[in-house]
């Protein structure tokens, strides 16, 4: 059975599996690499390891082959240029006092183009800049604008929970988060905890949302009458992971109850009085 290795592009970026093929790797080693932008070089960082057994079916890209010396050697000139003109353009920035944040530079590694992404509040007029890079490095040069949740998955970093940015390490697409999300988890609405590197709702919290709607369902809200085998109480507090209610006793105290413990109540004296209401006809009587 083909084995499969992690292959990083970039230093500190993703790392993205590959199966070896009939090549036998090692960590370390330089191997070309087919992507969807064209040929690449990749270093392997995790040695060789069996397909997960819960998903024998993964579709993944082969090694084409170990690199050569000289594809190696332009790989390494490669990425000094992609300093330079990081260097060179944030310079041309400053002088123009263009209002833009340069976030990375990336090069072919044919040679084809360079891609320079940067973050903006607004449309931004590079065309000098542009000028300026092509007459200086005499290649074609793409300018890309990203957003501030791509700029956090191109730089990564650890999150509040200590562990590497979702984002850069297993994220394909950026999902919507909206508050409501938070509030269905009963999570504080403090911005500093809910919200991740890049200033934008933290991606975790739709994780498991659809799992906390799914059980709020079952459970009464806050406020609504249920009766406990310890009596009629009023629910003051859910606990959706252990799918439990807090309710206090008309009798006074306080307990816990499971979802299959408890049974509606005859709900508020405003319901009451609701429900004993005649319906509204339809249609008015001729005057």
């Amino acid at each position: 059975m083909s084995k499969i290795v992690g292959v990083q592009f970039r230093n500190r970026g993703k790392i993205y599996d590959f199966s070896c093929g009939h090549f036998v790797l090692k960590k370390g080693d330089k191997v070309m690499v087919v992507t969807e932008n064209g040929p690449a070089i990749g270093c392997v960082c995790t040695e060789p390891r069996n397909r997960p057994e819960d998903n024998p079916k993964q579709k993944l890209k082969k090694i084409f082959r170990l690199a050569k010396a000289e594809e190696i050697d332009s790989y390494e000139k490669g990425c000094n240029m992609e300093r330079e003109v990081y260097e060179y353009c944030l310079l041309k920035v400053r002088e123009r006092s263009l209002p833009m944040r340069l976030v990375s530079v990336e090069r072919r590694f044919d040679g084809s183009k360079v891609i320079i992404y940067f973050t903006a509040d607004g449309r931004v007029d590079f065309r000098q800049l542009v000028k300026d890079l092509v007459g200086r490095f005499r290649t074609r040069i793409e300018m890309r604008q990203i957003g501030v949740r791509h700029q956090a998955k191109m730089v990564g970093g650890l999150g509040s929970c200590g562990r590497p940015l979702c984002c850069s390490g297993f994220l394909n697409s950026f999902d919507p988060v909206t508050i409501k999300m938070a509030k269905k988890q009963n999570i504080s609405l403090n911005p500093s905890k809910i919200s991740g590197m890049c200033g934008r709702l933290m991606c975790c919290l739709s994780f498991e949302y659809e799992h906390y709607a799914k059980i709020k369902k079952k459970l009464p809200k806050i406020g609504k009458k249920v009766i406990t085998k310890s009596g009629e109480g009023k629910v003051i507090r859910q606990n959706i992971l252990k799918e439990t209610l807090t309710v206090a006793l008309d009798s006074g105290g306080e307990v816990e109850v499971q979802v299959n413990e408890f049974s509606r109540g005859g709900g508020s004296s405003r319901e009451k009085a609701r429900s004993k209401k005649p319906p509204r006809s339809r249609f008015k009587g001729k005057r």
